[in-house]
């Protein structure tokens, strides 16, 4: 059970920490100091401090972070000890791209169906996923207990399809379309808009 009482925003930065880590740890790296890992990601070591602390202690006096442990305590946090089984919907080029993408399966999700209801895309063999029916959606998700979805559909289907996957059981929903989706309270949406990840940045540059 999630510890409800840590900001949402400091566990956001604990998949930052940990990908550093996880550098570092490749690097054949031990200790790293709060000072080294605040330059790598570009913040205060007083943050990363205050941030670990409500997990836990984790550092060595004099010494930093033991990198290999800290990775595993973040790991234990994040729930990333197990595979997590992951579903997409939507095999269109974004949704087939997501599908195909493998930097997933290294951080410890496996996408393990696709799935649309264009009759021209169902069969088609993406990767080494075969598109699925939406028909085959609900018994699926639940005979695999699947947990974890991916939309990547047009907004005007989005709403829709998340009904689908919350009826099936899925808890935690990674958003591609360019809608807020209305979800209960126990689901967990995060959504993914380039367009307005651009639209911020363009306040930051100057007209030329």
């Amino acid at each position: 059970m999630a510890d409800q009482s840590v900001s949402d925003i400091v566990v956001g930065r604990l998949p930052l920490y940990l990908r550093a880590l996880d550098v570092m740890s490749k690097s054949g790296q031990s200790f790293v100091s709060s000072h080294e890992l605040a330059r790598w990601l570009g913040t205060s070591s007083a943050q990363i401090r205050k941030d670990l602390s409500q997990f836990g202690e984790f550092g060595v006096q004099g010494r930093g972070y033991d990198v290999h442990e800290l990775r595993a305590n973040l790991r234990h946090i994040l729930h990333l000890e197990r595979e997590w089984a992951v579903v997409v919907v939507g095999a269109g080029r974004l949704g087939s791209a997501v599908a195909s993408y493998p930097g997933f399966a290294q951080r410890g999700f496996t996408i393990c169906a696709l799935f649309d209801n264009h009759p021209d895309k169902i069969g088609q063999l993406i990767g080494n996923l075969r598109v699925r029916p939406m028909s085959e959606l609900a018994d699926f998700v639940q005979a695999h207990r699947v947990r974890i979805a991916m939309i990547a559909v047009p907004a005007s289907a989005a709403q829709e399809v998340a009904d689908q996957l919350v009826q099936a059981g899925v808890r935690a929903i990674l958003n591609y379309a360019p809608i807020d989706l209305v979800v209960p309270p126990s689901v967990r949406v995060e959504n993914v808009d380039p367009a307005l990840q651009l639209q911020h940045m363009t306040y930051y540059l100057s007209e030329e």
